[in-house]
Formats: C-alpha cells, structure tokens, sequence
C-alpha cells in the first residue's frame, strides 16, 4: 500500500474538526507570563451526550432500591441465580494456558491464524471449500461491535457497488450506530409483523426486490436481535436466490449462533447456504456470548471471495484498517476460544455445557407463558415461546414497559425487548405477576 493510501486511509478514520480557541498566551521577559481568559474551554460548546438506552436503564437498574427490582436489558446470560456464568470449560482452557506461561506480547493486527482458522470452521464448516482453498479473508475483531465497524470501513473504501446499508425493521441498535460513524446511509426492509408478533416474509421479499442491485444487505444468521424471530429454512433458501439475482453484498450478524436452536451447526445454515449458493458474504462473529467471554471481547470477521489472490489482497486491506483503529486485538479472550475449538475433549464439552444454556433459556421461556396463564391473562403468549434465542420480543407498549418500571423496578428497553438470560425461577414470579397487571384488561 503507497504511503499516500495510507494517508487518506487515516484521514477517513480522523474526522474531526479542529476547533480554533479564544484562550490567549501572552509571554513575556524576563518572567514567563501566561493569561488565560478565564471561562473558556476548548470544549465548552461541548453538549451532554444522551444516555444510552440499555446502559441507561442498568444505570437506574442499579440505582434502584426495590429489592425484587429485575434488569431484562442487558443482553448476557446468567444462571438460575441471577448471576454472571463462566462455562466450566473455559475454567478448564484457562487453567491450561495458565501452566503453558504464555508471554503477553502483542499479536499480529489479524490475530493468530489458528484462532482465525477455527472461528470460521464454527460458522462455515471444518471441510468448507472456501476454508481449504483460501478463499476467505479473515481477522480477529473487538467483538460483534469492532466487526461491523471493520466490515462498514471496508465497504466505505472498496465496495464498487451501491454503498448504501439496509437493515431489518428493527434490528439491534448499535448497527445504525457504527454505520453512522462509518459514513454508511442506510434504510430498513420489512421484518417483524407486530401484529402476529412473527416474521413479515412478504412484506421483507417485497422490500428486498426493491433494492438496488449491488446493494448492501444485513441479516442476523440466527437468534434475531431484538425480535428472536427467524426466518425459516424455505424461507433463507427463497432469500439466497433472490439475493443472488439481485447480486446484493450480504453482510451475515452471527453473534448468536447456537442460541436459537442450541446447536452451532443448526445455528449457521442460513451462512453456509448463502455461501454455497455463490452470494457475496461477508460474516460477523462473537465468542463473547456463546463461550461467555463479555469482557475478553473475541470476535471476527470473515469475507468469502472467488479467488485466492482476491482473497490475500482483501486480507492485506483488513490489517492496514486495523492497523490505526487499535493497532492489534485483545489476546486473552481469543487464546480461551481457541484453545476450546482447538482440543477436541474442550470442544465437545463446550457443545454439551452450551446446549444446556439454550435449553435452560428455552425452558425458561416455557416457564414465563406458563406463569402468565397461571395468572389469569386473556391474552396469547404464545410467541413468547414461538420466538428464540436470547431476546423476547413481548408486545408490551411503551406506556406498559415505563409502568413496569416505575410500579414494580422491573427494567427493559421501551420497545418491550427482554433479555430472556436474565429471568429465573427466583424472579419468574413476579415479572409474570407485574406484566399480568398492566395488561389484564387488553386481549
């Protein structure tokens, strides 16, 4: 890459605007002098920032005094006790790396390639064609977050095509974020009918044939956050073809994969169709949720090419983005998840502690229709089983979630999302009693 490439590169990524500053240094001999307009700032016209709308209900969550007060904002998993679960085997990964005494010197700005290569055998196969012929592109990422924000610099600085990002109607919140900052437009298609409280399969082909051609399309591969609605096997199949045709660049958020159904390989069918089908993919991934790494924040990013030499070209573009974004990626969190994918004993202990996790969730979900029937309730729950993964989209106005946080200190976000990981048999109860209140007169 010329130096001047790298230039306008960094200029992409350092929009700001030097403000120019009313202070004044006078100096003066013998004696250095300086006077300050006093009550000036360089950053006065600085404006408070808004809270953040999960952040800020844990903030109240937390500031709360009701000792039966429930958070089902935040999307993480905790056990039947309410609290933050670590998968025994990633004690055991780490009690392993601990005796290698691994330095802690910086890796390379793509992570190691073992890492690299076993993440995408999770979501593409361990005997993916495009795996074995290196026909990927692939980096390790700050998580789902850092990844989407890698994929939208990427597409911003080589995409050919129509640079313009349309997500599902709704979506998780941080996409429209980081496109923003990425200097990506964007509009929504149709995919959640509030109505039936499913997917709107007609209304989202409908929308998806009206995209330009060599558009820029996102879907969640599975476990759709915030709806935890999916679109069938028929229906990924009908979408890849139409996708196909339209030859739209398809960008894949798979943060959740074994949530929706509790197996991995189940989880990524509608990626690996759309890559054997021949679309243009790119794949978003996390370990943070299904290994429970949150804060050692492992991710990464695939793009599936038709060549090798495309395929080593894009690689050599992704170091040189990461490069000024954080220089390299956080090494802890990734040696966890790979030392899992890596030992076949840790990997299948990982599959069996994992399916527990998403048939606890499902059960849990069971639990929360039975107890609002229990109740009395007149209206139907039944989506609330009929929907997957670790969010609930309940159907709750944004007048009824504001109640249930003011009358009972239980916490969601205003579009009546809740995080299904963060009910229990110790708190069930009384989120089923609370909901049933506020809308006990509405069918």
């Amino acid at each position: 890459m010329s130096s001047g490439k790298i230039i306008v590169t960094f200029q992409k990524y350092l929009k700001f605007t030097l403000q120019k500053s009313k202070n004044i240094i006078q100096i003066s001999s013998p004696i250095i002098k300086r006077n300050y307009h006093h009550g000036s700032s360089f950053w006065a016209s600085v404006e408070m920032g808004p809270p953040d709308p999960v952040y800020g209900l844990t903030e109240a969550y937390r500031a709360c005094k009701n000792p039966k007060k429930v958070n089902l904002s935040i999307g993480t998993y905790q056990d039947d006790n309410g609290k933050p679960y670590v998968l025994p085997c990633v004690r055991k990964a780490e009690k392993l790396l601990d005796s290698m005494r691994l330095n802690k010197d910086y890796c390379v700005p793509e992570g190691e390639e073992q890492y690299r290569e076993k993440a995408q055998q999770i979501i593409l196969g361990r005997d993916s064609p495009h795996i074995k012929n290196k026909l990927t592109a692939a980096t390790q990422t700050v998580s789902r977050t850092g990844a989407c924000r890698l994929a939208f610099d990427f597409i911003g600085l080589f995409y050919t095509g129509t640079k313009k990002l349309f997500v599902p109607k709704p979506t998780w919140g941080n996409h429209l974020q980081v496109a923003r900052h990425a200097g990506l437009s964007f509009d929504y298609y149709r995919y959640y009918d509030y109505k039936t409280f499913g997917l709107d399969y007609k209304g989202l082909m409908e929308d998806v044939s009206r995209i330009p051609d060599q558009g820029i399309i996102l879907f969640h591969g599975c476990a759709h956050n915030p709806t935890g609605v999916d679109p069938s096997r028929s229906q990924w199949e009908e979408m890849s073809d139409l996708v196909r045709k339209k030859r739209l660049l398809v960008l894949f958020d798979l943060a959740y994969q074994g949530f929706a159904s509790g197996h991995f390989e189940v989880d990524s069918f509608a990626v690996r169709r759309f890559v054997e089908d021949g679309n243009n993919c790119m794949i978003v991934q996390s370990f943070c949720k299904n290994m429970g790494l949150y804060g050692d924040r492992p991710g990464g990013l695939i793009i599936i090419t038709k060549k090798k030499e495309i395929a080593e070209k894009v690689q050599s573009q992704l170091r040189n983005l990461t490069i000024p974004m954080y220089l390299t990626p956080p090494i802890h969190g990734a040696r966890i998840a790979q030392k899992i994918l890596s030992d076949s004993g840790l990997r299948d202990e990982w599959k069996r502690e994992f399916k527990l996790i998403a048939d606890r969730i499902i059960s849990i979900r069971r639990i929360l229709r039975s107890k609002l029937i229990k109740e009395g309730s007149i209206r139907n729950w039944d989506h609330i089983v009929h929907q997957n993964g670790m969010f609930c989209f309940t159907g709750l106005t944004k007048s009824q979630v504001k109640k249930l946080q003011t009358e009972h200190s239980i916490y969601m976000s205003e579009s009546g999302r809740i995080s299904v990981g963060q009910l229990n048999t110790k708190n069930v109860d009384y989120v089923a009693h609370a909901i049933h209140l506020i809308t006990r007169y509405i069918k």
